[in-house]
This record gives C-alpha cells, sequence and structure tokens, in this order.
C-alpha cells in the first residue's frame, strides 16, 4: 500500500515520542512509514491566528490524524484540541496512540474531542500503528480497539 498522508499531533511535553516515529521511519529495519503532513520548517511565530493557518494547510492534506495520548494531552486546547477539530471536520481517520502502553481508550488521559467518535486506541509501537495507517476504516461512534490476536500478530505479548 503507499504511503498515507498522516497528520500527528502531540503536546510539547510528549514531542520525542514524535521524533521517534521519525527514526522509525528513517530505520530500515523497522517496516514503518507514513507521509508526515507536519508543517517541515519550525513555525517561529506567536500569532495564534498565523500558527493555526499553517497547521490547518497540512491537516488538510492529511487523510490520516494520529492523537499521541501522554499525560497532558487530556488538557491541551489552545492547539492540541483545536487540531483534533479540525482533522474530524475534514473526515480524517483518528488513530489515538496511547504513550502508556494501554490498548484501549484511557479516559483520563484522552482528550475528549476524540472520544466516541468511531476512533481507535492502541499503544505506541511501530508496528500496530502501521497497522491501523494502513488498515483502519472508521465508525460513526463508539471506541475501538484491537483484539488481542491482531497484537499477536505483531509479536505483543497478551
Amino acid at each position: 500500500m503507499g504511503v498515507l498522508p498522516t497528520f500527528v499531533g502531540f503536546s510539547s511535553t510528549d514531542i520525542r515520542y514524535y521524533w521517534l516515529m521519525q527514526a522509525w521511519k528513517k530505520n530500515e529495519n523497522i517496516d514503518f512509514d507514513f507521509r508526515d503532513c507536519q508543517p517541515q520548517d519550525d513555525i517561529n511565530s506567536e500569532d495564534e491566528g498565523y500558527i493555526k493557518a499553517k497547521c490547518r494547510k497540512r491537516i488538510l492534506i492529511a487523510s490520516k490524524f494520529i492523537q499521541l495520548i501522554g499525560e497532558d494531552m487530556r488538557y491541551k486546547y489552545k492547539y492540541v484540541r483545536w487540531e483534533a477539530e479540525v482533522a474530524i471536520e475534514k473526515g480524517c481517520i483518528i488513530i489515538g496512540v496511547n504513550l502508556n502502553g494501554s490498548k484501549n481508550i484511557v479516559e483520563r488521559t484522552c482528550p475528549p474531542v476524540i472520544r466516541d467518535i468511531g476512533a481507535i486506541f492502541m499503544p505506541f509501537s511501530p508496528y500496530i500503528i502501521k497497522h491501523a495507517i494502513e488498515n483502519y476504516k472508521m465508525h460513526n461512534s463508539g471506541n475501538y480497539h484491537y483484539n488481542e490476536s491482531v497484537y499477536r500478530k505483531f509479536g505483543f505479548k497478551v
């Protein structure tokens, strides 16, 4: 399957996980790739309207939206929630990636904007994220996760 355009939303406290996803792409021993729709240049501005315009342009290219969900994600509104809202409005497939390793939605950390909209939730792992990028189709409502057989396929201990 071709490389799919994907926007990755994350809290600034979790940027290292986004960088790790970039490293997975470059590692020839890891079968992981996506067309990153993040702005390629640092947005050197404090103008909220300008920053949102640059990000909106990139989200509108994407067909998938990965939300990296760390401990403080639920409380991020200014940009993080807004990015998810734009992706939902655009019709992107929403993939929630739990940085705490959970295979299901975690109410304590999950931003309300991506709950009960048909998104899928999973742990931070290149193989399961790649599987979701390539295969997951949105549902109209609810919160979804892969069953244990999918995780076994990718070498997870269940």
